[in-house]
């Protein structure tokens, strides 16, 4: 069987999540380059596969897929066992939390960490700007009130969607990582059970290997 082939890079946060659900399950996949520094996401191939001239992209035989939590969440199906089911679709109350954490990180943890991420490494890499303080300082405040449910959360749950690690934990291990890199890192030392969950996160093989990858200093 073929290796599935993944488009883009893994310094990319929504390619780095697609190549953790990949190494978590032990697919054999194919990393194939598109540098988004350089344009190539708008050439006309890379558009062929993701319309929007954006990374990742994913080709399964005749397959093609864009979007990185479908992607994720494709392959997780693909290649779920009895041992790993990420998406614990096995349970469907078990699958309802998963997929509600999931949407909690895409629709409240992301809109209020990744602009200090774009503001303090992205923006002044890619676009030679420096840092706006006023959308930063906006942004660690919605964080804190995220942050905190997060925490209330935690002290009664390992994990996000219950005791089980699953792919909303996973969805999150990207920005994150890259916020840790920036100057605002000691807020998770504000929530302590938040920054226990972050460490055993960074310490699952999957993560450690991808973010090998994924460098903070440019």
């Amino acid at each position: 069987m073929s290796p599935v082939k993944v488009f883009g890079r893994a310094i990319s946060t929504n390619v780095a999540r697609v190549l953790v659900c990949l190494e978590e399950v032990g697919a054999d996949y194919e990393l194939v380059s598109v540098d988004f520094l350089a344009g190539e996401q708008n050439s006309p191939e890379h558009v062929e596969r993701n319309p929007f001239g954006k990374v990742p992209a994913l080709q399964d035989g005749e397959l093609v897929l864009f979007e990185s939590r479908a992607i994720a969440k494709y392959v997780l199906r693909k290649y779920r066992t009895s041992e790993v089911d990420l998406l614990r679709e096995s349970s469907i109350s078990e699958a309802a939390m998963v997929d509600m954490w999931t949407e909690v990180e895409a629709q409240q943890y992301y809109p209020a960490l990744s602009p200090v991420v774009y503001e303090c490494i992205i923006f002044p890499v890619m676009r030679g700007v420096p840092t706006d303080q006023k959308v930063v300082d906006e942004s660690l405040e919605k964080l804190r009130k995220v942050l905190g449910v997060y925490e209330a959360h935690l002290t009664k749950n390992r994990f996000l969607a219950g005791d089980f690690i699953s792919f909303a934990d996973l969805s999150h291990f990207p920005f994150t990582f890259y916020f840790m890199a920036t100057p605002y890192a000691s807020l998770f030392e504000s929530y302590p059970h938040v920054k226990a969950w972050w460490e055993g996160l960074m310490s699952r093989p999957s993560i450690k290997k991808i973010s090998a990858n994924m460098p903070t200093k440019f």
